[in-house]
This record gives C-alpha cells, sequence and structure tokens, in this order.
C-alpha cells in the first residue's frame, strides 16, 4: 500500500497529539500512534487510556482503506528533521512502514491497529459552545494552582463549574485557590437554568488542552457525559476521562469582599518585581516572606536558613492600621503573574487571614494565598 502526503501538513497534525502519548508504557502500542486512511481522510489517533487526541487530514485519493500503528515519537523526530514543503510517502509492507522524502529513507516497526486501545465511546448528556479565547483565559488564570500528585486526587485538576450562561474555573492544592470566570456559553442543551454542574478535569488533560487552544474568537462545542469530556475543533477532538470526586467548597474559602477591611493597591508589576527578586534567597523547604504593612509603605523581607535576608519597600495605598503577615512569596508571585491588571487589591479581614488579590476594575479572576507562620 503506497500513498503520499506533504510534511507541512503532517507535521503539526502529529504535533498535536503527541503530548498525550507516553514514552514508557506497560502497554508499548500507547508508545505508537493509530494512523487510519479512508473515505479521502488520514487520521492521526493518540491516547494514554485517559486523555484521547484524534486529528484528520484530507488526502485526494478516498479509494485508500487501511490502518496501522507507529512509534509516535520516532516518525515525530524523523518529520521535524525533513525538509518543509516536501512530500513524504509511505509504503507498507508486511509490519513495516518504509517512509521516504527525497534522498531519505526510513523503516519503522509497526503493531497491529486492531490491539490499539480507545477510551469507552461517550454518550454526551450537556453540551455548550464558547470561544477558544474564553476558554483559554479561564484556563491560564488557574491552572497554575492545581495540586500535583496529591493524595486527594481530585485537586490534582480544574474544577469546571457550569451556571446558566456562565463558566468557572476553579484550581486549589489546599494552600492557595485560584477562581476566574467568563460569560456567554452559546447554544447550551440540557444545562438547566439556576442549577450548578460541576466536572474536574485531570491535571494532565488541561495542559494539553491548554496547549491547543488557541486566542482566537474561534468556537468551539463541548459535549460532557457522567465520565468524559469532548471538545471538538475544526479538525480535532479531544476527549478526556473525569475525575470521580467531591471538589471541596471553594465559595468557603474565598473572602467576602465586604468583610475585607484591609484593602491595599499596589501597582501590579512593580509589587511583582519586588517579591521575585527576594524570592531569590527563598529556599525550595521554606518560601515564607514577612510582609509589614504601613500607611502607604509595604515592607517585604525574605530569611533563609543561612542567615541571608532580603528586603524591598514597595510604594502602596494603604491607610490603617500597621500589621504583618507572612505568605509564600512563590504563591504571590505566581498570582500576580496570572492578573491582567496594571493595578491590584489585596485585601485582607484581619492579620492572621487569607490574602484575596484581583484586578482594581476586574474579578473576573481572584487568587486566595493562605497565611504562613513565621
Amino acid at each position: 500500500m503506497k500513498f503520499s502526503i506533504g510534511i507541512d501538513e503532517l507535521l503539526p497534525a502529529i504535533q498535536s497529539v503527541i503530548g498525550v502519548v507516553e514514552k514508557r508504557q506497560t502497554l508499548p502500542i500507547l508508545s505508537n500512534i493509530l494512523v487510519n486512511v479512508s473515505d479521502g481522510k488520514f487520521t492521526i489517533t493518540g491516547t494514554d487510556l485517559e486523555v484521547e487526541i484524534t486529528t484528520s487530514i484530507a488526502i485526494e485519493d478516498s479509494s485508500l482503506n487501511f490502518d496501522f500503528t507507529v512509534p509516535a515519537k520516532k516518525i515525530f523526530d524523523i518529520l521535524k528533521n525533513l525538509d518543509l514543503g516536501s512530500l513524504l510517502n509511505f509504503e507498507l509492507v508486511d509490519n513495516k512502514l518504509i517512509l521516504k522524502s527525497k534522498k531519505s529513507r526510513f523503516t519503522l516497526i509497526t503493531l497491529s491497529a486492531e490491539n490499539y486501545p480507545n477510551l469507552d465511546p461517550m454518550t454526551a448528556t450537556s453540551e455548550f459552545s464558547i470561544s477558544q479565547r474564553d476558554l483559554k483565559f479561564i484556563i491560564d488564570s488557574t491552572q497554575f494552582s492545581m495540586a500535583n500528585q496529591d493524595v486527594r486526587y481530585y485537586l490534582n485538576g480544574l474544577l469546571f463549574e457550569i451556571y446558566n450562561d456562565e463558566l468557572r474555573s476553579i484550581a486549589t492544592d489546599g494552600h492557595r485557590l485560584a477562581y476566574a470566570n467568563i460569560e456567554g456559553l452559546t447554544n447550551p442543551i440540557n444545562i438547566s437554568k439556576d442549577s450548578t454542574q460541576q466536572l474536574i478535569v485531570p491535571r494532565k488533560a488541561i495542559t494539553e488542552l491548554n496547549r491547543l487552544l488557541s486566542d482566537s474568537e474561534t468556537v468551539i462545542n463541548v459535549s460532557i457525559s457522567a465520565s468524559h469530556m469532548n471538545i471538538v475543533f475544526d479538525d480535532l477532538s479531544f476527549t478526556t476521562k473525569l475525575i470521580d470526586g467531591r471538589f471541596p467548597d471553594y465559595q468557603r474559602v474565598i473572602p467576602a469582599s465586604e468583610l475585607c477591611t484591609k484593602n491595599i493597591i499596589a501597582d501590579r508589576h512593580v509589587l511583582k518585581q519586588s517579591l521575585a527578586r527576594i524570592a531569590v534567597l527563598s529556599t525550595e523547604k521554606y518560601k515564607a516572606a514577612r510582609l509589614e504593612f504601613k500607611e502607604n509603605n509595604l515592607i517585604a523581607i525574605v530569611h533563609n536558613p543561612e542567615q541571608e535576608e532580603a528586603e524591598e519597600h514597595i510604594i502602596i495605598d494603604y491607610t490603617g492600621e500597621e500589621f504583618s503577615i507572612g505568605f509564600n512569596v512563590g504563591y504571590l508571585v505566581d498570582a500576580l503573574n496570572a492578573v491582567k491588571e496594571d493595578q491590584v487589591v489585596l485585601s485582607l479581614t484581619d492579620a492572621n487571614s487569607s490574602c484575596l488579590i484581583s484586578g482594581l476594575n476586574n474579578d473576573a479572576a481572584k487568587y486566595v494565598v493562605m497565611p504562613m507562620r513565621l
């Protein structure tokens, strides 16, 4: 069986699915991608049994009909080193795939497509549409706060919460929390009015999904079942299993703005750079920074076990009693990196409370950082 396809088309297609393919697998076939050629389409699938990505390229010959699996990393590395604009010729001989382009020739071992695993078929119970830009915004705004390999498995993912035409994303690792929301979901199907629907998407799926999203107004369709989520792009389908668990009540963690008696306004860039500088002297195990708030002045101090010290004086907008409090300086910098506005508000109820961080005139994204004992 022989056919040809342009490297310019094939390389980005394989690049879009290879992220879910694990290099080291208990099942060797999971290190492969599945290629199916039929009905004038060259379809590529990659999966790790949790996330599955499928993409298609149109080909001229609609009479071709065959499939095979091939090592994902090897074919991707081969394509990266071939000349763009060239044709790649495929030839299947027994269980081998022969690739030719100009003066280059490669022979790869294939495995039978019959043994390639697929995620269980999904029957959607609800659907909605959203622009890629909006979905990317709420993921970018919150994903850094997801836990990583926490025994509380439901924290190792991102919570999506649907309420009417609003989509919220929430992530927490138990020490900090990130929240973002957008309005304007369209074409809702089986999404109840005035009721909340939640789904927890695994960490790896969020990472891969965010890599596929672009900052465009292109609308994508999201389908949800009890155990899966599927997102359809123009020529790509992304499916992931959901985490079966109950996410903590995040509403109780976010301080009510009307109860925050200490509100500090600061230049986001200046504050972020100042905290990033003192963070240099923090250690992996001890990242605490002391923040001393005085009238229109913030003194940020970091000590480390080697008796080294960093100190920054920052001009802020604050009037009230003087107080000091400790926070993980890395968490503060992460939150400030995620805020899009030039001015930020740091809100606290007292000197021992969590800090609520948001843009001065935009609370579409909010960040909560728990205090640390100094």
